[in-house]
Order: structure tokens, then C-alpha cells, then sequence
């Protein structure tokens, strides 16, 4: 798997730091969320539509439910396919926000950072893939 070596993901820029910083907050938010999900009501889960949602909301939670979905992997006991199983469709669901943020987005900033998301989270998909296909998987 050459996704380490790759240029554009070991050189840090502006934009791929800031887009660091809004996986990492995004994945805390939501590891919090599922944590507190064992005491929530489920008429208050997070994804859960709601008549408020605006087309871009509704598009962002059903990514988001098909990625949870797509994320329950059998395991094998193999950490590294386990690993790579289980970032795929966490990658999928990346592309798949940012084409909602090309659609429904305005800020031209955050739509230049929604086409870097896709065109290396499916490159990084290539590589897993790839690598899956190696392993024999």
C-alpha cells in the first residue's frame, strides 16, 4: 500500500491541515456522541431526519448512516484488514459529503477543500483496495 508515500500526504498544506483539523474534530464529535448514545432517546438520535432539515442536512445524515452501515465489517483478526476494511467506507463517506458540499455549498473555500477530499480520499481507496486485492481479500 503506497498511501504513506504518497506526496500530497506528507506534505502538509494550509488546506490539507485545515482539513485535518476538520476530520479530527468531526470524528471527536462523534466518538463523543456515540459514547452518549447508550443513555440517549432514540427519537433524539443525531441522524435521525427531522421536518427542519434542509436538503443539505438530509444528504449529510443519510452519508453519514451509510457509512456507519458500510463500517460494520466482519472482522477477520487481521488488524491491518481489519484496518483497511473499515477506512474504506470511511473514506467513501468523505467523497460523499464533499459532492454534498459541491452541491449545496457556497463558501469557495470549503468547496476547493471538498475537491482536494475527493480526489485524495479516492486515490487513498485505489491504494486500499489495491492492497486488499494483494492480501487476497
Amino acid at each position: 500500500m503506497r498511501m504513506i508515500s504518497r506526496p500530497s500526504l506528507t506534505m502538509k498544506s494550509p488546506l490539507s491541515l485545515f482539513a485535518s483539523a476538520l476530520v479530527l474534530a468531526g470524528s471527536t464529535t462523534l466518538a463523543a456522541a456515540q459514547m452518549s448514545h447508550g443513555t440517549m432517546q432514540h427519537g433524539g438520535m443525531h441522524g435521525a431526519p427531522s421536518a427542519q432539515d434542509t436538503p443539505a442536512t438530509k444528504a449529510y445524515k443519510a452519508a453519514a448512516a451509510k457509512m456507519h452501515r458500510d463500517m460494520a465489517i466482519t472482522y477477520t483478526g487481521d488488524a491491518d484488514v481489519d484496518f483497511v476494511k473499515g477506512m474504506i467506507p470511511h473514506h467513501q463517506a468523505a467523497i460523499d459529503m464533499a459532492r454534498i458540499e459541491l452541491q449545496y455549498g457556497k463558501d469557495e473555500q470549503t468547496r476547493k477543500l471538498a475537491e482536494a477530499i475527493i480526489k485524495a480520499q479516492e486515490a487513498e481507496i485505489a491504494d486500499m483496495q489495491a492492497w486488499l486485492k494483494a492480501k487476497g481479500q
